[in-house]
């Protein structure tokens, strides 16, 4: 095949890059460009570029060695799923007439519990989840109240205490 501008300009490079590193010396580099430049086929330029690395001998990617770990960005702690189950408990008592603010409740404390002991993140989540459970259980519990209360004001005016 016949050999282009552009590879004739490539086998040039590598034999720049081998005289660069030592490879060759100056005469024998002269004479490799001179028969560079005046061949016909990409046979011929293989040829002179046989015995040298294809471009410059690699070089490592960082010449002090592994990057430090202090450099390294830190790992991002996991979000407990107790505190994210809690504040969805916690939202949905809207929806469920309050019936899902006890196991918010219960949740938000697990939650807490765990995140103070393996470092996992949700603190906030869970806190959501807490106040919106015990809004809901508080809720629930005046609701009785005012209902039990009711029921005795009921019964006390249906029978009279002197009767």
């Amino acid at each position: 095949m016949l050999a282009s501008h552009a590879d004739r300009e490539r086998a040039v490079d590598v034999l720049r890059a081998g005289y660069g590193e030592g490879r060759l010396d100056h005469p024998e580099f002269e004479k490799r460009v001179a028969r560079a430049y005046s061949a016909r086929t990409v046979g011929e330029l293989s040829l002179l570029v046989a015995d040298l690395p294809q471009g410059p001998a690699p070089q490592p990617m960082t010449p002090h060695g592994p990057v430090p770990p202090a450099f390294l960005p830190r790992p991002q702690p996991r979000t407990n799923g107790k505190a994210l189950a809690s504040m969805v408990c916690g939202v949905l008592c809207v929806a469920t007439g309050g019936l899902t603010g006890l196991p918010a409740v219960i949740l938000g404390h697990m939650a807490q519990s765990e995140m103070r002991r393996t470092g996992e993140t949700g603190d906030g989540m869970a806190l959501t989840g807490l106040v919106l459970g015990w809004l809901s259980v508080a809720g629930w519990l005046v609701f009785l109240g005012v209902l039990g209360l009711m029921a005795v004001l009921a019964t006390s005016v249906g029978h009279p205490a002197g009767a």
